[in-house]
């Protein structure tokens, strides 16, 4: 017979294990209670028989029958036992059958089987007894049932079935209750990931609001998902805008060929024609050898390379790299690195970031303009900031402009891949940097990171 689902949870089994231990430290404890219970009405019952016997057997002979037999009429719980034998062992007076023979004289109480008459009714019962040895050698035995004991017992074995069954009961009702509702948890959060699984991005594990483990580990899961999903509708738009612009350059690369093939009349024309191929194909693979670059960077987990560098001297580097640039397009550079900084990170990576940075900066500024690039720190944070006085980006596109071949419409008549700013990213999110891009008329990037002398 096949169990139910709910049977086999860990949290149903988990019940059973807690409700177990609980019911065995209850079944110890009144164990426990009951042991210390018969210790102490024992040494009590025995003290007080031993009393009465040693008071007994001191009367004289005429006296112990007077004696015994007004202690076994004071017995309203009827749990007195007691008898006066003869040297050979014949009943004198009491309501105890025969002499015990396991019985020992003048020894401790000891726990017998005797036989107690009572109105000609025999009764076999286990009690505490003792003997005393008489002088004309008669013996008198004194004996006390274990009622009050037994009472104890029943009211400890009542309380048992009254609290403990229902309490087992309750603990299991509860572990049904956990488990179904746990088995319901997991059933649907089992379909949600189905659906997931045949491609459904768009669905994320339900959330109660409970702040319970399960809804933390939703919650966790479904920013997992969103990621994910950005990462996936990201890269089939990356592979569109790859189809999209590799298709242009190796078009011309065709057309050239194939205008060369047909209507070159003569060695020079078939040179111009080549080298317009090649003009092609070199876009191609300047987008492709980007592409593998900005790959590299996003997955290399190595940091073999990273020392402490200082920035000052970087940006002073591409300072003095980009100012003839600028010089010949009629472009005011200025540079100001007076801020003394070092971060760690890979050398050669920051430069090519920061380069990227002023090279947009020099390519969109209209001669005349100004291109400012600067170190600056603020709190635990060095700073590399490009400004100028181009015509900026849109505001709704400082986000997106970061993405692979996003090109702002004001920039697409302008050379280009629309990867420099992917590669910049790239690099900013393997050294743990921040990159913010403003919007509006003229431009300010801002490259920033933890100092490594913070």
């Amino acid at each position: 017979m096949r169990l139910p689902e709910f049977t086999r949870s860990t949290t149903f089994r988990w019940t059973l294990a807690v409700s177990g231990a609980f019911i065995l430290c209850i079944l110890l404890m009144f164990g426990f209670i009951l042991a210390e219970a018969y210790r102490n009405l024992t040494a009590d019952v025995d003290a007080l028989i031993s009393e009465v016997a040693n008071s007994i057997a001191s009367r004289e002979p005429e006296q112990r029958i007077l004696g015994l037999d007004y202690y076994l009429r004071a017995d309203p719980l009827r749990v007195k036992l007691g008898g006066l034998f003869a040297a050979d062992g014949r009943r004198i007076a009491g309501n105890i059958e025969t002499l015990p023979a396991s019985l020992r004289v003048d020894a401790s109480a000891q726990l017998v089987s005797l036989v107690k008459m009572n109105d000609g009714v025999r009764e076999q019962l286990a009690v505490r007894a003792v003997a005393r040895g008489l002088p004309e050698g008669g013996t008198l035995v004194i004996g006390r049932s274990d009622y009050e004991f037994t009472w104890i017992a029943h009211i400890v074995e009542r309380a048992l079935a009254v609290g403990l069954i229902p309490a087992l009961g309750l603990s299991l009702a509860v572990g049904v209750f956990l488990s179904l509702r746990a088995q319901r948890r997991i059933e649907e959060v089992n379909s949600k990931i189905q659906r997931i699984v045949a491609g459904e991005l768009r669905e994320r594990l339900p959330e109660r609001g409970t702040d319970d483990p399960f809804d933390k580990l939703a919650a966790l899961v479904n920013g997992m998902l969103g990621e994910i999903e950005v990462l996936v509708r990201r890269l089939a738009g990356v592979g569109d805008d790859i189809a999209h612009d590799l298709r242009t350059p190796l078009t011309r690369v065709r057309v050239s060929l194939e205008r060369a093939r047909q209507k070159a009349g003569n060695l020079d024309e078939l040179r111009t024609s080549v080298d317009q191929a090649l003009v092609g194909l070199d876009q191609s693979l300047a987008i492709i050898t980007a592409l593998l670059r900005i790959s590299e960077i996003e997955h290399s987990r190595r940091m073999d390379c990273f020392r402490n560098v200082a920035l000052g001297d970087l940006v002073r580097e591409v300072g003095d790299l980009y100012e003839p640039i600028a010089e010949d397009k009629n472009v005011d550079f200025a540079v100001r690195a007076e801020a003394d900084t070092t971060v760690h990170g890979d050398r050669d990576l920051l430069f090519e970031a920061i380069a990227n940075l002023v090279d947009n900066a020099v390519k969109f500024t209209p001669q005349g303009g100004r291109v400012e690039l600067s170190l600056l720190r603020k709190g635990n944070e060095a700073v590399v900031r490009v400004c100028d006085t181009g015509p900026g980006i849109p505001a709704d596109e400082s986000e997106l402009v970061t993405r692979r071949f996003y090109r702002s419409d004001k920039s697409r008549s302008d050379p280009g891949l629309g990867l420099g700013l992917s590669l910049v990213s790239a690099i900013a999110k393997l050294h743990g940097f921040s990159l913010k891009i403003s919007g509006g008329p003229g431009c300010v990037a801002e490259l920033a990171g933890l100092s490594a002398a913070a």
